[in-house]
C-alpha cells in the first residue's frame, strides 16, 4: 500500500510540473498570437466599416471613450465611466481586468509592434462634465456615429438580430413566461455566462407540477447581448446596465411587488445585486455554483485576484483552458465568435443531425447566440468586477433581508469549485449549501431538471413573507 501511495504521489507532483510546463509555453505562443490578430482585426475593421475600432491592448480610456462614454477616474480595479441613461449621468464602474491583464510576452511583443505602427494614447487626468458633454452623449452633436449592427463579425441571423429595427425591442430584454397572469406569486430565473432562458425553460419549467405553474408566474430573461436580447455596440455591459435591463423588462412592467430569485453562475452576481437593491420583496434566494471568491485581506487588487482565480492560465482540465482564453485575450475570443457564433446555425444544424439530442441542441443554442463584444464586457465587468462589492451584496443578505437563501453545487464543477459556495455559507451563516455529487457545472441542472424542480417548488414553498430587519 505504501508503495501504491507514494506511486500515486509521484504521478500527481508529475503531472502538475507537466501541466505548469506545457501551460507556459501554449499560453506564450496565444500571447503572441493575440497581438497579431489585434492587428489583424484592425484592418480587417478598417476594410469592412471603414474606421479604427478601438480595442483595449492600445488604449484603454479610447475603447471606453469610444462608445460614447468618458472615463473619469483609476484606482486599481475601480476605473469611472461616466455614462447617460434616461437623460441622467451616472458614474459607473468597469473591471480594470479589461485592459489589465499581465503577461511578460505579450507585454514585450505588443509594445513593440505598436510603436512600430506609431499607435499612441492620449491621457487626460480629468474630465468636466456639462451640458455639452451630455449632449453629445445623448447623439445631438458631435457626428460620431454608432457602428453598424450587426458587426461585420458578428451573427445576422433573424434569432440574433431579432431587436433589430424595433425601437421597443431595443429597450427590453427577450423574457419567457410561463405560468397563470394572475399567478400569487412570481420567479425570476436568472442564466449563466454566454447561456439563454432555454437553460431553464427547456429544463426545469416543463418539469414543474401544473399546482406550481398555477401559483407561481415564471420568468426567464435572456441578459443583456445574449440570446434574443438586445446586443447594442455602444454599451460597456457593466452591472448597473444589466440590472436596469432586467427591472425595465420584468419587475416594473409586469408590477413585480415580490418575488423569488433563481439564478446560475454569472447571473448569481446579478441576483445578489437585485437581492440588495429590493430587500423587502425578495422572498427566496437560490443560487447555483456562484463565482464567489473571498478577496483576502491585503490583496491591492480584487479584480485581478478574481481573473486568476476563474482564469488560471492552465491548459489543464479543458474548461480552465476555455476560460483562460476567454479572459485573456481579446482577440482569439473575438476570432472564436467569428468562427463559431457567426455560423451557429450550421453547427446547430450539424449537432442536430449528430446527437439527436434536443437537450445538448438547446445548450449549443444558447451557447452560440452572442456578440464577442457583449460576452467580453460582461465576463469582465460582472465576474471580476464585482470583487469589489461582492462582499457587501453578500453581507447585506445576512443582515437586511429575513428570506430563504439555498446554494446549489456540483461537487465535479471545474470551472467553479465547490469552496465558492461554501465560502457564500461563511458570509451568510443560514444559507443552506447543498453539494450534489457527480454534478459539475451544467449538470447540476441539466440531467436533473425533474429533481432541480421539485426541489425549486419545496423551497418556494417553505418561504416566509419577505420583510427586512429593520
Amino acid at each position: 500500500m505504501g508503495v501504491l501511495r507514494s506511486g500515486r504521489m509521484v504521478a500527481a507532483v508529475t503531472g502538475r510540473v507537466v501541466n505548469e510546463v506545457v501551460s507556459v509555453v501554449v499560453f506564450s505562443v496565444l500571447d503572441l498570437l493575440d497581438v497579431f490578430l489585434c492587428v489583424f482585426f484592425r484592418f480587417v475593421d478598417f476594410f469592412m466599416e471603414a474606421e479604427w475600432r478601438p480595442c483595449y491592448c492600445s488604449s484603454a480610456k479610447e475603447a471606453i471613450t469610444h462608445s460614447g462614454n468618458i472615463l473619469v477616474s483609476e484606482r486599481g480595479g475601480e476605473s469611472k465611466i461616466v455614462c447617460l441613461c434616461s437623460r441622467k449621468l451616472h458614474l459607473d464602474d468597469i473591471s480594470d481586468t479589461l485592459y489589465t491583464r499581465p503577461s511578460l510576452v505579450s507585454d514585450i511583443s505588443r509594445t513593440a509592434l505598436l510603436n512600430r505602427l506609431r499607435v499612441t494614447e492620449t491621457v487626460n487626468s480629468t474630465v468636466t462634465v456639462n451640458s455639452t458633454i451630455v449632449e453629445m452623449l445623448q447623439g445631438k452633436i458631435g457626428g460620431q456615429e454608432s457602428h453598424p449592427v450587426p458587426r461585420w463579425s458578428d451573427c445576422d441571423c433573424d434569432t440574433c438580430t431579432s431587436w433589430v429595427g424595433d425601437s421597443d425591442a431595443t429597450r427590453t430584454l427577450f423574457v419567457r413566461s410561463d405560468g397563470e397572469v394572475g399567478a400569487r406569486e412570481n420567479v425570476l430565473f436568472i442564466h449563466g455566462f454566454i447561456s439563454s432562458s432555454a437553460f431553464w425553460t427547456e429544463t426545469v419549467f416543463p418539469n414543474f407540477s401544473e399546482a406550481a405553474k398555477s401559483r407561481y408566474r415564471l420568468f426567464a430573461v435572456d441578459l443583456l447581448g445574449f440570446g434574443r436580447s438586445p446586443k447594442p455596440t455602444d454599451s460597456l455591459y457593466t452591472l448597473r446596465e444589466h440590472i436596469d435591463m432586467i427591472e425595465r423588462s420584468v419587475i416594473r412592467p409586469h408590477q413585480l411587488q415580490s418575488f423569488h430569485i433563481v439564478a446560475h453562475s454569472l447571473g448569481s452576481i446579478l441576483a445578489l445585486a437585485l437581492a440588495v437593491k429590493y430587500p423587502g420583496a425578495v422572498k427566496s434566494l437560490t443560487l447555483l455554483a456562484p463565482p464567489y471568491f473571498p478577496v483576502a485581506k491585503g490583496v491591492e487588487n480584487g479584480t485581478q485576484f478574481v481573473l486568476r482565480q476563474v482564469a488560471p492560465r492552465r491548459v489543464w482540465p479543458p474548461i480552465a483552458f476555455g476560460a483562460s482564453v476567454a479572459c485573456w485575450y481579446e482577440h482569439i475570443s473575438r476570432l472564436v465568435c467569428l468562427v463559431v457564433c457567426r455560423q451557429h446555425r450550421l453547427l446547430e444544424s450539424i449537432v442536430k443531425q449528430i446527437t439527436r439530442n434536443r437537450i445538448r441542441t438547446f445548450l449549443v443554442e444558447g451557447f452560440f447566440c452572442h456578440t464577442h463584444y457583449a460576452a467580453w464586457h460582461t465576463l469582465h465587468n460582472i465576474i471580476c468586477g464585482a470583487a469589489n462589492k461582492i462582499d457587501g451584496y453578500l453581507d447585506a443578505v445576512r443582515d437586511q433581508l429575513r428570506c430563504p437563501v439555498t446554494v446549489f453545487h456540483g461537487r465535479d464543477d471545474e470551472l467553479l469549485p465547490v469552496e465558492c459556495s461554501l465560502a457564500v455559507r461563511s458570509r451568510i451563516p443560514r444559507a443552506d449549501v447543498k453539494v450534489v455529487d457527480h454534478k459539475d457545472h451544467i449538470t447540476i441542472v441539466v440531467g436533473r431538471q425533474k429533481a432541480f424542480a421539485r426541489e425549486l417548488e419545496e423551497i418556494w414553498n417553505n418561504s416566509s413573507s419577505p420583510s427586512s430587519i429593520k
